[in-house]
C-alpha cells in the first residue's frame, strides 16, 4: 500500500488546532491555511530531484544544486484545493498549476467532474494534488485516476485532514500514490463529514456559509 505521511511538526499541529475552532474567522482560517500549506510543502517536496548548476559566488565559481520547479505541477481539486496554492507556491514559485473540478453528489457521495485544465507535456512532470479534506476519498481517487491518464512522472496527494475511510479508499484505488496529511481524524459521519474535523473547508475558506 502507498505510504501515509502524517506531518506532526509542532507548528503544523498548532495551526491546525486554531483552524479547527468554530469561531475562527474567514480571514483567520484562510491565513492559517496559507501558513500551514507552506509548512507542509517543505515535507512534501523533501525528495524532489536536484540538478547541478554552475554559479559564481563573490569568491569563486562552484557547482550548486537547484530544483526544476517548472517540472512540478500543483493540481487543485476545486474549489477548496485553491486554498493550498499560495502557500505551496511560496516554496516552489516556478510550479505550474492545474485544476480539476469535482463535486460530490449529495445523494450518492460519488464525484462528478465538471472541469479539467492541465499544463502541457504532463508526462515529464511531477504532480502534487491538493485538497484540504480526504473524507470518503471518492473525489481524490477519481481525480488521481484522471491524472494518471496523462502519465505523469509521479503523483502525490496532500490534504489537511483525512478520515480513515478516505485513506482506505485511496490506498485501495491508488496504492502507488503517497498521502501527506496533518491529521487522520476519528471517522466520517452519516453525511460524509470528517469528525471531529473542522467543518466544510471550502465554505470556511471562501466565507460562503
Amino acid at each position: 500500500m502507498g505510504q501515509v505521511h502524517v506531518i506532526t511538526h509542532p507548528l503544523v499541529q498548532h495551526k491546525l488546532t486554531l483552524m479547527r475552532k468554530k469561531d475562527a474567522s474567514t480571514n483567520s482560517f484562510r491565513r492559517l491555511l496559507g501558513e500551514l500549506s507552506t509548512l507542509m510543502a517543505y515535507e512534501v517536496t523533501r525528495d524532489m530531484p536536484l540538478q547541478d548548476m554552475p554559479i559564481e559566488t563573490p569568491l569563486e565559481p562552484m557547482i550548486g544544486q537547484v530544483i526544476d520547479g517548472k517540472k512540478l505541477v500543483l493540481v487543485s481539486i476545486l474549489r477548496a484545493g485553491n486554498g493550498f496554492l499560495d502557500g505551496m507556491l511560496s516554496v516552489v514559485p516556478g510550479a505550474r498549476i492545474g485544476h480539476i473540478g469535482l463535486y460530490r453528489d449529495p445523494q450518492t457521495l460519488q464525484p462528478v467532474e465538471y472541469y479539467f485544465k492541465m499544463p502541457s507535456e504532463m508526462a515529464e512532470r511531477d504532480i502534487i494534488v491538493v485538497d484540504p479534506m480526504l473524507a470518503t476519498g471518492n473525489s481524490a481517487a477519481a481525480a488521481v485516476q484522471r491524472l494518471k491518464e496523462l502519465q505523469p512522472r509521479s503523483i502525490k496527494f496532500v490534504c489537511l485532514l483525512a478520515a480513515p475511510e478516505g485513506v482506505a479508499t485511496m490506498q485501495a484505488a491508488h496504492p502507488d500514490v503517497p498521502i501527506y496529511t496533518a491529521a487522520i481524524d476519528r471517522e466520517l459521519d452519516a453525511h460524509g463529514y470528517i469528525r471531529p474535523g473542522l467543518g466544510d473547508a471550502g465554505d470556511r475558506i471562501f466565507g460562503t456559509k
